[in-house]
């Protein structure tokens, strides 16, 4: 009995979400089948105005295309490394608003606002901040002892690094208010009874805080992995890809290739690639995250 009514619960609850599956099939799979069929065609209308059908030759292409590969390169390490700080930032900033203090409120609000603001003033924001010129970077830097001026948008390493710092600025109370809310969500009596049974801050943490926060942090991850990765407006307006495509992404090699140059048929083809390599890193990180989940409740 109780197995038949868990299964009409699943096909009314399959019911339910029929209509968002099926909006959101229309908007993101109709799409990608259009890409992946322009893909097929060679159409660059600078040179011609007739597509021509041209079947995975463009994926050819892309296999012997170093830039695409330095792109792809680019869009890894700014994933990684900025995913990685925000979540230890974000994870000890909601544990921090998560404590009862006067203006805790407030600090919350405040927390908030660098997600809240549009990226592409925050950009230019953070190229003012890293200028070499008159930068409040240098400036410190200068007012600490250091005599040489810092070209931070101008060297390579420099500039990757100055775009993960202001992505890290922006989105790390993203990461904090999920993260927060579920905190919040974990009864205070499991804390209290764990303290009275001897157990000191760290073990709480490891073995109350994170079981219970896996699902948000699972959330949180895949989030962000799937919007670093297709990070675009930051970049664009810091460095627009430069120092000598040091900081250009797969997205901004696609824009440049469509906009640009005039290239359908090859940017399908990296539109279609990118969505594809996106969606294998999601599927991926969501098993391994699940793995982690299952045996920190196995532990506990």
């Amino acid at each position: 009995m109780a197995d038949e009514v868990m299964r009409r619960e699943r096909r009314v609850g399959w019911l339910l979400a029929l209509p968002a599956l099926l909006l959101l099939g229309g908007v993101f799979a109709y799409p990608i089948a259009q890409a992946f069929w322009q893909s097929s065609f060679t159409q660059n209308l600078g040179t011609q105005l007739q597509p021509e059908f041209s079947g995975l030759q463009n994926y050819g292409r892309m296999v012997q295309d170093g830039r695409f590969w330095q792109t792809l390169g680019n869009t890894t390490i700014f994933t990684l490394i900025s995913v990685a700080i925000e979540f230890l930032l974000g994870l000890g900033m909601a544990l921090v608003l998560n404590q009862s203090f006067r203006g805790r409120n407030l600090v919350r609000t405040i927390a908030i606002l660098p997600w809240a603001l549009p990226t592409a003033l925050i950009a230019l924001a953070w190229t003012w901040i890293f200028n070499d010129q008159y930068g409040v970077v240098n400036d410190l830097l200068a007012r600490l002892g250091v005599s040489t001026t810092i070209n931070w948008l101008g060297e390579p390493t420099l500039a990757m690094i100055a775009v993960i710092i202001a992505d890290v600025w922006k989105t790390t109370p993203f990461i904090a208010i999920l993260l927060l809310a579920g905190l919040q969500s974990i009864p205070s009596d499991l804390y209290e009874a764990h303290r009275i049974d001897g157990a000191s801050a760290w073990q709480s943490f490891h073995q109350i805080t994170v079981p219970l926060l896996m699902p948000q942090i699972v959330i949180a991850l895949l989030f962000r992995l799937a919007q670093a990765f297709g990070i675009f407006d930051l970049i664009s307006v810091m460095t627009g890809g430069g120092p000598g495509g040091a900081t250009e992404t797969v997205s901004l090699y696609i824009y440049a290739t469509v906009m640009r140059y005039l290239d359908f048929g090859y940017g399908s083809a990296l539109v279609v690639v990118t969505f594809l390599l996106l969606v294998l890193a999601v599927a991926i990180a969501s098993f391994l995250l699940t793995r982690s989940r299952a045996n920190a409740r196995g532990v506990n």
